[in-house]
């Protein structure tokens, strides 16, 4: 078996020892300057006439660790909101998305629709929609209308997001070339066929960042639901903050939400560095 090295060139090496050394020159350079200007932040802010001020009534320990517990129980009701409205809103989304690509005459009341809803729930705010259904559904006391807040909150914040991701996946099915659909039909797929194996899962992939993107503001504005009475972390940190008249509640319920959303916004960005990288070959 011949060696592998054997076959690359001297000079070939000579590169690759000068990409390495580029690569940690370039990590190295980059870790001493983070660390130079967090370091000059640090000293700024630490160092400000009204520091002590400012960590007595946001950063206070004593008050961070008897609010935790509280904040962390409410918190847990932020992730049942959060994946149960997630499940909801992709279905619809994709039900709108799939109603207005379609291109049937017959659908054409259903297509009005659909574009009213869109335009409609993107053009409101989610804290408005959140106040309408929370307050507005339960006083037409009609039957089967769920007065739990939990589901309240659920439907207003599904109806807010499937506006927005439907628009987004009905983008990622326009951007598929349209010998696609051609290649679908002439390999005997009815329409429906063609969209299911073919056209969505191309969409889908095209559209996952900024997807994700969405329900990362999604798993934010579970927040908003404070507002129609939910004891979320939002909620529980606002009653510790009145009840001790420091903030510092609030800054560990920020905490939660931060140690939830980064982790899904990093994924975002290696998911749009690969779908980059895939476009350019490399």
């Amino acid at each position: 078996m011949i060696n592998e090295q054997s076959t690359v060139s001297a000079r070939q090496l000579e590169r690759l020892a000068y990409r390495r050394k580029r690569t940690i020159r370039r990590a190295s350079v980059g870790a001493l300057s983070t660390l130079l200007v967090f370091a000059l932040l640090t000293w700024v802010v630490v160092n400000a006439p009204g520091w002590s001020r400012v960590q007595a009534t946001f950063f206070n320990a004593n008050h961070a660790k008897d609010s935790l517990p509280f904040i962390w129980d409410a918190f847990w009701l932020n992730i049942r909101l959060f994946m149960v409205t997630e499940l909801l809103v992709l279905p619809l989304a994709l039900l709108i998305a799939v109603v207005r690509v379609v291109p049937s005459p017959a659908m054409l009341p259903f297509k009005i629709l659909a574009a009213a809803y869109t335009d409609i729930f993107r053009g409101t705010p989610t804290l408005l929609v959140v106040l309408l259904i929370g307050f507005g559904l339960p006083a037409l006391r009609l039957a089967g209308i769920p007065t739990s807040l939990f589901w309240l909150g659920v439907i207003a914040l599904t109806l807010s997001y499937g506006a927005y991701v439907a628009e987004a996946l009905r983008a990622g099915i326009l951007s598929v070339h349209p010998t696609q659909w051609a290649s679908g039909r002439a390999l005997g797929m009815s329409y429906g066929q063609t969209l299911r194996k073919l056209i969505l899962p191309q969409a889908v992939r095209r559209v996952m960042p900024p997807l994700i993107n969405d329900f990362v503001s999604l798993q934010k504005d579970t927040a908003l639901l404070s507002t129609i009475g939910l004891v979320e972390a939002l909620r529980a940190a606002s009653v510790y903050q009145a009840e001790t008249f420091n903030f510092t509640s609030l800054a560990v319920a920020a905490l939660f939400f931060i140690a939830l959303t980064v982790p899904i916004a990093r994924v975002t960005d290696w998911m749009s560095l690969r779908a980059m990288r895939r476009q350019v070959g490399g």
